[in-house]
Formats: C-alpha cells, sequence, structure tokens
C-alpha cells in the first residue's frame, strides 16, 4: 500500500521523513521549489508499505469574499456581514496544491503530520479537501506527536488516529467571522475618516481586528491612567537601627499617610521618647520556589523581559527550532509533565553540555521532579529541550538557552534559607524588620534569571530595649503607573481571554505594524496618535468592541466547539448579529470618532455632507455601488445585484458570482433611476428586497398606476412587470443565458417568431460567435437596416429580438396578436388611443407581417468592450437555414405592407415620446370617463 504523507513545512517533512527511513529517504522535486518530495519505505499498521513525504507552507486555502465584494467603493461595508465567500488557493500556493493533486492519484492512504493544534488541524482538513477532490475514497488518517523525534514520530506512526473535524471547524468559525467582522468594519472607517483626514490619514489602512482593538486597548488605558495621574505628597517615620557597619530599617505599620498634620503627631509622640521595645523575634524557614514547566505564554513573557525580544521574534526562533527537533512544539497551554514522559533521559541529554551540564548531573542525583502547574490542552507537553546542541548562534542560541536552564530549573529543587522577622514598638507605634540567610540556592545555580538575596539582620532578642540610631520623617510623592511592556500586554490577554497562546504575538505584531503602539528606548509600550484616537472614538460610542469581554466570551464558545459542546453554525450566526448590532451603532454614532479623531491628529475633519453626519459611508453614494436583491436562482450562491453599466448609462441585473456564474438580466431603459430599497417584499419574505425606479413613459405610469412615475416592486413575484418588460426570471433560472434588455418601440407590437424559425444558417450563426447578439438587421446601422427592409421587399426573413427569442411565447402574425393584452391598462380607452394614433393611410383589410429588428444601440451595448460583465457570455440566436417556398410567396403578398407599417411604427413611437403631445389637461385611464 502507499500513503502520501504531508507536514505543515518542509523542515518538518524533511526531518519527519529522515527518521521514519533511517536516513535513507530519496529526495526529489514537486511543482513547488520550496516543497521537497521524499520517498522511502516504513511499516504502517503491520505493513511494510512506500510512503511519499511532501508538505504545504501553512494554510493552503484562504477564506475571501467572490470578486464582486472586493471593490470598496461600490459595497456597502454593511452587506459583508453576510456576503457569500469561498475557500480558494492563492496563485502563490498552486504549486504545492498541484504537487498534491499529482501525487495523491498514485496513493492509497492519507497520512496528516500537520501540528497538533487547532490550526494543525485545519490545515490538515484543507489538505484532506484537495486531495479527496482528486481521490474522493482515498483513506485519511492523522499522526498524533508533540516533539520531533524519531521516538514521537514511529510512535505516532504506529498509533495513527482520525482527524478533529471539531477543532477544524472552531478555526473556520474564527477565520470567518473575523474576516466578516474586520473586513466591514475596516472598509467603513477607513474611507470615512480618510475622507474626512486627507492630509493625516489618506494614505493609512484604519483597520479593525476583534482582538488587535482590545489589545491596543490595554495600552491606551494604561496611557491614560498616566496621563490622569495626579502625583500627592505623603509622610511616613522610619525608623534605622545601626551597629558595627551594619544598619537594620525599620518600617512603619502604617507604611504611610497623605496628612502631614497627623504624620507629625505620631512622629513627635516617638521621638518625644525614643526607646524601641522588642516585641517578637521570628525566625521560620524560607523557600524560594523553582518555575512550573514552560507554556507558550510563559516563554513570551520571559523571551520578552529577561531577552528584551519580541513576542513574534521569540515565537519564530521557537517554532524553528521545533522543525530541527530540538525542542518540543512550542504552542502547548500545558505547564505540567505527565507521568508517562521520560525525564530522566532528557536530563541525560544536557549533561553534556559545557555551561550546565555539571547541574544537570546534580539533577540525575537528586532525580528530576518537576514542580507542576495546573493546565494542560490534553495535547502537548511543556516546551522542554529534545536533544542536546552547542552550535547555535544569536538569538537562536540565547532562547534555546533560556529553555534549556528553564526545564532544568523546574525539574530541580527549590532554594532553601531562614526568614528573621523583628517586630519592635516605640510608643505605641509598631515597626519590623526582617532578615534572609540562604542555606541553599538549588535551582538558583542554574536559573540566572531570578535572583534572591541575602540580608543580614542584627541578633534581637524577645524583649529587648534599645535606642535606635535614627527616628525620620520623610516625604514622598506618588507615582503614576509605569507604562505597559509587552510581557503585561501578554498577561492582560491570557487574563481576559484575547486571543490564544498561538495568537497573542500575532495580534501585537498587527497593532504595531499599523502604527496603533509603538515601543519606547526601555520596552515599555505606548498608544500612536491614531490609536489612541481610534480608542477615545469607540469609548465615546459606548461600543464594546474595544472592551475584552466580547471577543473574550467568542473564545469560550470555540472552547465549546471543540469539546462538541456548541454548534459551529449556531455560535457563528450568534457572533454575527452581535457585531452587526455593533455596526449599526457606529453608523448612529460615528460623529463622535470623527471629533476624537480630530483631536488627537490636531486636524480638522472635512466638511460634512448631510449623510456623513448619519454615519453612511462613500459606497452609499456611489452610483455604481452594487446593490443586492436576492439569491441567484441559477447558482444559489450569490445575490443578484442591480449594477451601473460601465461608462455609459443604465443598469442591468448580474449575479455577483461572476465569472462562476453568468446569469444576468438588463434593465428596461424605460425604466429610469432603479435602485434597490431596505423594505422586503411581505409576499415573498426577508430575502427579497424591493427595487424602485421611475417610468420615463405616460404608458407605463397608467399601466402601474403611478401618475408621479415612481414605482417600487418586487421582481420574484410582480408578473405584471416581468411580461411587460419581458423578464422570465424563471427562463434564466432554467437555461442560464442572459436575457437582453431590447429598448421597447412602442409605436409597433411585433408578432413573436414560431418555435419552427427559431435556427439560424451556418453562414450567420458563425458570425454570431465573433459579435454576440447579432442578426441581419441588428448588427448593422440605421442606414443599412432601411437598405435591408427594401431588400426584404422581395425576400423577408423572420427575425426576433434577443429578449422576445429567450423569453416570449412564439406567435405567426398581427392576427395572433393581442393588442389589447399588450396594452392593457384597464381603463377602456386603448381602442381610442390605437385609433387615434394609426395613419389613415393603412389599410385594415390585408394582414401584414411586422419584421422585428434588433435596433443598434442594443448591438452597440453587445458590442461594448468595456463591459466586462457582459464580454464573454455568448449570445447564439439561429434562424431557420432554409426559406419554405410557402412562406417566401406569403411573404411577398404581404411585403408592401412594410412601409406602411413602418409609418405606424414611427407616428405611434412619436406619441409616447413625446410627454408634451398630450397637454397638461389629458387624464388618463379610468379618470378620463369620470371627468365626462
Amino acid at each position: 500500500m502507499k500513503y502520501l504523507n504531508v507536514a505543515e513545512k518542509n523542515d518538518a517533512a524533511k526531518t519527519i521523513a529522515g527518521q521514519l527511513s533511517n536516513g535513507t529517504a530519496r529526495r526529489r522535486e514537486g511543482y513547488s521549489v520550496y516543497n521537497k518530495i521524499y520517498d522511502f519505505e516504513a511499516i504502517v499498521k503491520g505493513t511494510k508499505s512506500k510512503m511519499v513525504m511532501t508538505s504545504v507552507s501553512g494554510h493552503l486555502l484562504q477564506l475571501e469574499f467572490l470578486n464582486s465584494y472586493r471593490n470598496w467603493q461600490n459595497v456597502d461595508p454593511e452587506s459583508l456581514f453576510d456576503a457569500p465567500i469561498r475557500k480558494g488557493c492563492n496563485e502563490q500556493y498552486q504549486p504545492i496544491k498541484r504537487t498534491l493533486e499529482r501525487e495523491v492519484r498514485g496513493c492509497q492512504g492519507l497520512i496528516i503530520w500537520t501540528d497538533c493544534d487547532r490550526e494543525g488541524e485545519n490545515i490538515g482538513f484543507e489538505i484532506i479537501d484537495v486531495c479527496r477532490a482528486v481521490k474522493p475514497n482515498i483513506v485519511v488518517y492523522r499522526a498524533i506527536f508533540s516533539e520531533i523525534t524519531g521516538t514521537a514520530v514511529k510512535r505516532a506512526l504506529q498509533n495513527l488516529t482520525i482527524p478533529d473535524k471539531r477543532q477544524s471547524d472552531a478555526v473556520d468559525v474564527r477565520t470567518e467571522l473575523d474576516l466578516r467582522t474586520g473586513a466591514a468594519i475596516t472598509r467603513f472607517q477607513t474611507m470615512r475618516l480618510q475622507r474626512l483626514f486627507p492630509e493625516k490619514i489618506s494614505d493609512k489602512l484604519i483597520s479593525y481586528g476583534s482582538c488587535q482593538i482590545p489589545t491596543l486597548g490595554f495600552v491606551a488605558e494604561r496611557y491614560k491612567e498616566i496621563e490622569a495621574f495626579v502625583s500627592e505628597p505623603f509622610w511616613k517615620i522610619k525608623v534605622t537601627h545601626t551597629i558595627d557597619d551594619l544598619t537594620v530599617e525599620f518600617v512603619w505599620a502604617r507604611n504611610r499617610l497623605f496628612d502631614k498634620q497627623a504624620c507629625e503627631d505620631y512622629y513627635l509622640l516617638c521621638i518625644a521618647n525614643p526607646k524601641a521595645t522588642v516585641e517578637s523575634v521570628t525566625v521560620k524557614p524560607k523557600s524560594k520556589w523553582r518555575p512550573t514547566p514552560m507554556d507558550t505564554v510563559e516563554l513570551e513573557k520571559l523571551g520578552s523581559r529577561k531577552l528584551k525580544l519580541s513576542a513574534k521574534e521569540i515565537m519564530t526562533i521557537a517554532e524553528k527550532l521545533y522543525t530541527k527537533g530540538i525542542i518540543s512544539y512550542p504552542r502547548t497551554e500545558t505547564n505540567m509533565f505527565s507521568k508517562e514522559i521520560d525525564l530522566r533521559s532528557l536530563v541525560q541529554q544536557q549533561t553534556q553540555h559545557g555551561v550546565w551540564g555539571s547541574f544537570a548531573e546534580r539533577v540525575l542525583e537528586w532525580g528530576p521532579n518537576p514542580r507542576n502547574g495546573s493546565k494542560s490542552d490534553q495535547a502537548h507537553p511543556p516546551i522542554h529541550p529534545t536533544k542536546m546542541v552547542n552550535d547555535l548562534n544569536g538569538n537562536e542560541g540565547r532562547v534555546y538557552e533560556l529553555i534549556c536552564r528553564h526545564f532544568l530549573a523546574c525539574v530541580s529543587k527549590d532554594a532553601v534559607g531562614s526568614e528573621t522577622i523583628v517586630n519592635i514598638t516605640i510608643e505605641g507605634e509598631k515597626f519590623s524588620a526582617n532578615g534572609l540567610v540562604i542555606f541553599e540556592r538549588n535551582y538558583l545555580d542554574v536559573y540566572i534569571y531570578e535572583k534572591w538575596n541575602a540580608k543580614q539582620i542584627h541578633k534581637y532578642e524577645e524583649g529587648q530595649v534599645f535606642e535606635p540610631t535614627e527616628i525620620t520623617m520623610p516625604e514622598g510623592h506618588t507615582t503614576a503607573p509605569p507604562l505597559l511592556t509587552e510581557a503585561d500586554l501578554i498577561a492582560l490577554m491570557e487574563k481576559h481571554g484575547i486571543g490564544t497562546d498561538a495568537t497573542h504575538a500575532e495580534h501585537i505584531n498587527t497593532i504595531k505594524e499599523r502604527g496603533y503602539i509603538g515601543v519606547v528606548d526601555n520596552g515599555s509600550l505606548v498608544p500612536g496618535v491614531i490609536g489612541m484616537g481610534l480608542y477615545e472614538g469607540y469609548d465615546a460610542m459606548e461600543l464594546a468592541l474595544a472592551k475584552p469581554m466580547l471577543r473574550a466570551e467568542f473564545e469560550s464558545d470555540l472552547k465549546k466547539i471543540c469539546l462538541g459542546e456548541k454548534d459551529p453554525k449556531t455560535v457563528l450566526r450568534e457572533q454575527i448579529a452581535k457585531y452587526k448590532q455593533a455596526y449599526k451603532q457606529i453608523m448612529d454614532k460615528i460623529t463622535a470618532m470623527d471629533e476624537k479623531m480630530a483631536q488627537r491628529i490636531d486636524e480638522a475633519p472635512k466638511q460634512r455632507d448631510d449623510n456623513s453626519t448619519q454615519g453612511m459611508d462613500s459606497a452609499q453614494n456611489n452610483p455604481k455601488r452594487i446593490q443586492e436583491m436576492f439569491t441567484c436562482p441559477k447558482c444559489s450562491i450569490a445575490p443578484l445585484a442591480l449594477k451601473q453599466k460601465n461608462n455609459k448609462p443604465g443598469h442591468f441585473i448580474g449575479c455577483l458570482n461572476f465569472p462562476n456564474c453568468k446569469n444576468c438580466i438588463w434593465w428596461p431603459d424605460e425604466c429610469k433611476d432603479p435602485s434597490v430599497l431596505d423594505e422586503y417584499c411581505p409576499r415573498c419574505g426577508s430575502e427579497y428586497k424591493l427595487i424602485k425606479m421611475r417610468f420615463s413613459l405616460p404608458y407605463h405610469r397608467t399601466l402601474f398606476n403611478s401618475p408621479s412615475g415612481w414605482y417600487k416592486t418586487c421582481l420574484q413575484c410582480d408578473a405584471q412587470f416581468r411580461n411587460t418588460f419581458n423578464i422570465n426570471i424563471e427562463c434564466v433560472k432554467r437555461t442560464g443565458p442572459i436575457v437582453s434588455d431590447t429598448p421597447i418601440n412602442y409605436g409597433s407590437v411585433s408578432p413573436m417568431p414560431a418555435a419552427t424559425t427559431a435556427t439560424k444558417s451556418k453562414k450567420t450563426s458563425t458570425k454570431t460567435k465573433e459579435k454576440p447578439a447579432t442578426s441581419t438587421a441588428a448588427s448593422k446601422p440605421r442606414k443599412t437596416s432601411e437598405k435591408a427592409a427594401k431588400k426584404d421587399k422581395k425576400v423577408a426573413t423572420e427575425t426576433t429580438t434577443i429578449r422576445s427569442y429567450f423569453t416570449s411565447a412564439p406567435t405567426n402574425t398581427v392576427a395572433d396578436s393581442d393588442y389589447n393584452g399588450f396594452f392593457d391598462s384597464n381603463d377602456g380607452d386603448d381602442d381610442e388611443l390605437l385609433l387615434a394614433a394609426i395613419p389613415e393611410t393603412t389599410n385594415s383589410n390585408q394582414i401584414t407581417v411586422q419584421e422585428s429588428r434588433l435596433p443598434a444601440d442594443i448591438a452597440e451595448m453587445f458590442n461594448d468592450d468595456d463591459d466586462e460583465l457582459l464580454a464573454n457570455i455568448p449570445m447564439d440566436v439561429d434562424d431557420d437555414p432554409k426559406i419554405n417556398e410557402n412562406s417566401l410567396s406569403r411573404r411577398q403578398s404581404t411585403s408592401a405592407l412594410v412601409q406602411s407599417n413602418d409609418i405606424f411604427d414611427d407616428s405611434l413611437s412619436a406619441v409616447f415620446n413625446d410627454d408634451n403631445d398630450f397637454g397638461d389637461d389629458y387624464v388618463w385611464g379610468s379618470s378620463q370617463k369620470f371627468r365626462v
């Protein structure tokens, strides 16, 4: 049997392959130059099998919005909370994807070797999805390991399990929520602040992240505390006793007083009779505890405090050491060693080191005895060295030294000493002093990052009376709290549940890169002016977005998803609803942020219009913005949206899943100024929005009972509207072609083509492929069409418009067509209107066949290279390649009527295209009857 093995990184794949093959693996190239392939043989489930080991480079697939939602100016940020998303492979990772697809074809099994945490599990399922797209029935296994050592990986291979879908689901929920909330709020506040503050913010991205902003909040709150701090004076009483150059200082039990007069009163009492009486002398053992085993948070804090490195740099180095098999997995929440771990062998490896080898030998004599903590993620042990190395330099060597010293310290012994506490009284006021004697330093001999100094004290006996050397009343002043360090910030993030041990460093690094916080010389963190403006703006709007509670609650839900206690879809839906509410609150109170930002960056906001004061962003006022209507009935993935044509007037309705879905409907030119409302159709439900437009022709105003011309409707359920303008959603849903929007000439009524005449000659069909939606008459300019009409007196060929071909029922002659059905306004005046418009020269006794031509402007619209949405959509209209002799003779007998019908077209068109021909006193429909 042959297995495809996939690790998370190339270094890990190389190391694992070498350990499983005992160094006999053969390397070859894949499509990616950074991810090699290793071939070897190994025992899997008791059978000797062929193994192919390769790797990815972190996440293979990325969650993203559809292309239609990437234009910031045309998309309302609020729509991103519900916009369709998809997982896709970026161009840079395509070679890795192709390698997996090629290699899995020859394999019968797939083994996932990614890191054993949530993120690694999610990457594993991305690999599974890619492989199963090629080989759906492939058997999948999961290797569980916490360190890349020979023993660990061989044990993992013999104890294969199945991937944990719940952990992967938790990552998917977090990723989707972060994408939606981050994109929506980032776009809104970036576009708004760039518009209002063009001098200071015009080129900056003002991002939002549900972990980044609360992290910024910790730094900003501490800074505001310091800004608002007012120092106060205080006084205290200090007693000293000096013998033979040794001075012992006694501390006042009241510590300090802010009332100078009260402190002076106590001071006068003490100096009035300066005799000190020893009340008690207590001697007790004192120990300084060794550290608990190292988890990720402790590594980040220690590295920041002791090595003066950023958390991001520390984790980058630790991951590199892990992939080389030098340390265990560095992303762990566990600070206790299980009994299954062979600590003695780990300590034995360190005895060969030239610096701390002798201390490791002492630990072996004592027997490794870790001081365990109380946390365990049930997945990984604490961070510890797995190999002794001497050739690491720079920061890699410093991080490795920290991990080794910490490990040896935690499995050794506490430092032991003796503490002496002396309590005295002077005129009723109590004072105390203490001394320390260290007996055994133990772990302090290797753990150079902590100090424990002895403190000498005189020998005192209970009841002893002595006169202090000096009694003083010094004055002091309170000081502001210190700025946060990165270690302090990580501790606060862990305390409040912001992010995880694996993401703390990333969040801090992100807000550094954005300029929201900065690092001063001593390593302390200070907020930037934009960061401070954002925090104060959120606080002024009374938002929970800048506080840790909202994110902490979400992180708790993610843990419950991993445990199977909560449904991922439910958690995502509830969290999105909360952020939607917060977004609406931002829209209502956005001016508060404008004011705070203006104060911090020292720039007056640019004049706002009325919409801006209501929190509307620039996308709301963009005429080319995307206006979503309802889910596309063809692909059921993305919504249909009303969009403006590129570089020309007019609108169309297209699927936002373009180019994967080419569903599109041209919007009638007679319906002006269309816009999608926030109102929903009461009949179809909340998934269908109403659309509003203005009719340009009096006929439509009467037909739809809208004297003002404004009309709103639901495209899904308004059959009259669809039939009037030949919009057939069901046809689009069934067949998927584009329904053309041919401008209707209301001066003529064209018969619909018969089904048998809907095909075209081979010659014409060839031309159609080169230029969409063309026909004999439609593909030529107006003058050419007139010549064609004269030629048609000899041979008349029935043609059809693109709209009527797809959406209209077939009919043959005008006699079959019902004028009243077309002009149905239900007012009884249709006949009078037609008689007034038809010229007297029309011979009503002759049967006419009206030619339907595709207007030249429609042909031009289909040929418009700027309309990228429709550029590649074929519109084939087929005509009958043969002309029936009977049909030819019939058409010749009636061709004389074409010119008269053209007159009919022009005259009636002129009537309806001139709104003023009827005068102000003309009343349409049934209203005319009541005036008679």
